[in-house]
Parts: structure tokens; sequence; C-alpha cells
């Protein structure tokens, strides 16, 4: 990687391509898991991604999301937020199944993680919310709070 290739893009200052570029080819199978309410592969962290500080893994760490301003820019962005959203959606079509039955541990715990955050930035009853209280009896991940809650820029 050349020198100039490490400086930021000022149209993408969170670096959300590295997300599409790691969804491209694989997002209709992602759809296709979800539908059948089983994942069978390997996509949590760039369809579902956490706060920085939970995942331990070079691949959790480099899909992590790094402040709450990032977690907004990846929700309004036209790609990544649709699918963020269409995936979420796609887990209340789910019946009379767990997070634990669809994901398996440890990623029912990522899930919980990319609720929450997203949760804090949204509308009182979004999609994320939606997920929170229906796999996880409204309850957000705690650890994900502590994070949030320590960010400079704080939360209203």
């Amino acid at each position: 990687m050349t020198p100039t290739n490490d400086l930021p893009n000022t149209n993408d200052p969170f670096d959300l391509n590295r997300f599409s570029r790691a969804q491209e080819k694989i997002y209709p199978k992602v759809l296709e898991e979800l539908r059948k309410g089983r994942k069978e592969s390997h996509w949590m962290w760039f369809i579902f991604p956490q706060i920085e500080g939970l995942g331990r893994s070079a691949t959790a760490k480099f899909y992590a999301i790094k402040s709450l301003e990032e977690a907004a820019a990846y929700l309004n962005h036209p790609v990544l937020g649709q699918r963020l959203l269409q995936c979420s959606e796609s887990l209340l079509n789910i019946h009379q199944k767990s997070a634990s039955a669809i994901f398996g541990f440890p990623d029912e715990w990522k899930l919980r993680s990319c609720m929450t955050l997203f949760a804090t930035i949204a509308e009182e009853d979004s999609v994320f919310a939606r997920v929170l209280a229906n796999y996880f009896n409204g309850q957000t991940d705690q650890r994900t709070m502590e994070i949030l809650n320590r960010e400079p820029q704080g939360r209203e």
C-alpha cells in the first residue's frame, strides 16, 4: 500500500467502503441465510457491526464502528444503511427461534451489541429496538452502553 492510500478519503472519512467491499459478493447469501433462520457462513462483523472495544480478533477490530458519528454515517449510507435495515427487518420475520438458534455463540452477542449501537442513534421504535425487544427482552448490551457512555461527544 502506498502512503497516499493511507490518507483519509474526504468523501468517506470513516472508510465505510470497507463494509461495502466485504458485503459485495456475500450479501445475497446473507439474506438467504436470514430467510432460512440460520446463519451458516462468516459475515457477522460487516453486516451487523459493533462498537469498537468489544471484539478482539483482527477482523472484529477492522470492522468495528469507532464512534456514534461513524454509526450515524453507516446508518445514513444509501447502501449500508438500507442493508442493515433489511437484515434487521428479516430477523423480525423469523418466528419461534432465539437469537442463539439463528446465530449461535458468540454471534448472538454481536447481534445484541449491534442492535444496541444503532438503537441508540435511531428513532425510539426503530427496527433495532424491535429486534432487541423480540430477541433480548428489550435489554440493551451493557458493554456497548458502557463504551458509548464513555464517548467524548456523549449522549443526549
